[in-house]
């Protein structure tokens, strides 16, 4: 075999594991991300497993629902927050990425209706809001951005 044979042999097999890594590196189950959502939910649940009858439905049916990122997170600071954390609350109106941590790249997102962007009037409020957001969720690779009614960046921090 040739140097070039060689070569070209070991960018394709360097490749292919590079492929297959990829490709399983988002399961926590080891299989495909096909399974359906049952899987998904039954993880989540710990395991259990409804009984299989047709009276068993999900949680949201039976009228109880689970709070949004946002609610939870005015929740927690309306119990621990200090009185300006409190009233810089009072604007956020989503929250994204709370929820899906892993400690390696955490990031999330809280939207709020303040206006004018980074020198607009709500970037001291911005960072009130990033530092309970760091009080509420603790990662050790985290990042709150958080952002303008139209979507601008006013402010961020470490959680």
């Amino acid at each position: 075999m040739g140097m070039k044979s060689k070569i070209a042999l070991g960018a394709v097999v360097g490749i292919v594991v590079i492929g297959a890594v990829s490709a399983n590196s988002g399961d926590a189950d080891g299989g495909s991300g096909d399974k359906g959502t049952s899987a998904s939910a039954e993880q989540r649940s710990g395991g259990a497993k409804s009984d299989g009858g047709a009276d068993a439905k999900p949680a949201e049916d039976k009228g109880t629902r689970k709070a949004s990122q946002a609610e939870q997170f005015t929740a927690f600071v309306q119990k621990n927050g200090t009185p300006q954390e409190k009233e810089a609350l009072s604007h956020v109106t989503k929250v994204q990425g709370a929820d899906e941590q892993n400690d390696i790249l955490d990031a999330a997102d809280v939207y709020t209706d303040f206006t004018g962007g980074i020198m607009g009037e709500g970037t001291g409020p911005a960072k009130l809001i990033a530092s309970a957001f760091a009080d509420w969720k603790q990662s050790d690779n985290g990042l709150v951005t958080v952002y303008d009614a139209d979507g601008e960046i006013i402010g961020n921090g470490s959680f």
